[in-house]
Order: C-alpha cells, then sequence, then structure tokens
C-alpha cells in the first residue's frame, strides 16, 4: 500500500508504508490517517534531520563492508559484480523533509490517508 503526503506547500509525496512506517513511528504518528501540524513542524523537522545524519553514519560502514567483501571475497576474486545498491533512509525521507520545511515557511499541515 501507498501513503500520499498532502500539503499546500508542497507537491504530494508518495511512499510505501513500509518505508513511511520508520519515519511515522518516529514521529508517534498513525500510519493510516494523520496530521503533522504548522505547529509541530520544528520537532519533525530536527527528529528526521537527526535520523538522517545517524543512517549516513551506518551507510558509510555497511559501505566499505560491501566493498571488502565485493573485492576481496573467498574466490580471492577481485572483478565479481557488487550487490545492487539499496535506497538509503536519507533518499527516501529527503522529499518528505523538504515538504516539512516549505509546510513550516507556508505555516501549513501535511495530511495523509484522508
Amino acid at each position: 500500500m501507498l501513503v500520499t503526503f498532502k500539503s499546500k506547500a508542497a507537491a504530494d509525496v508518495v511512499m510505501y508504508e513500509s518505508h513511511a512506517k520508520p519515519i511515522l513511528d518516529m514521529l508517534h504518528k498513525d500510519l493510516k490517517r494523520g496530521v503533522i501540524t504548522a505547529a509541530e513542524s520544528t520537532e519533525a523537522i530536527a527528529l528526521l534531520e537527526k535520523q538522517i545524519v545517524n543512517s549516513k553514519a551506518h551507510e558509510a560502514a555497511e559501505t566499505l563492508e560491501r566493498d571488502v567483501l565485493a573485492h576481496h571475497n573467498s574466490d580471492g576474486d577481485d572483478n565479481g559484480h557488487e550487490k545492487i545498491e539499496p535506497v538509503t533512509f536519507s533518499a527516501r525521507a529527503y522529499p518528505l523533509l523538504d515538504m516539512l520545511r516549505e509546510a513550516k515557511k507556508g505555516n501549513h499541515d501535511i495530511l495523509w490517508g484522508v
């Protein structure tokens, strides 16, 4: 299922539920229907930015591990195919973060499930 975030401040942001759930859980919001009010946007932005910074620290370690495994595997073959790069948390969260920033500027709410 999809979650569509709507605001007068920006174009709709659409995410799979499985990708929206960690963000909404962090913000203590319901997955099916909810609102981030303009008054809540400052705190929501701060929480999301903090989580993005934390996830980027882990992304660097995971990238290094993938590189080592791809180039120094048990066969001694460094020409093997590397794993498919996953989409990072920051890449998934950035459109909603951008919407939050615009909503804060315009004093608009963000809604979903309506």
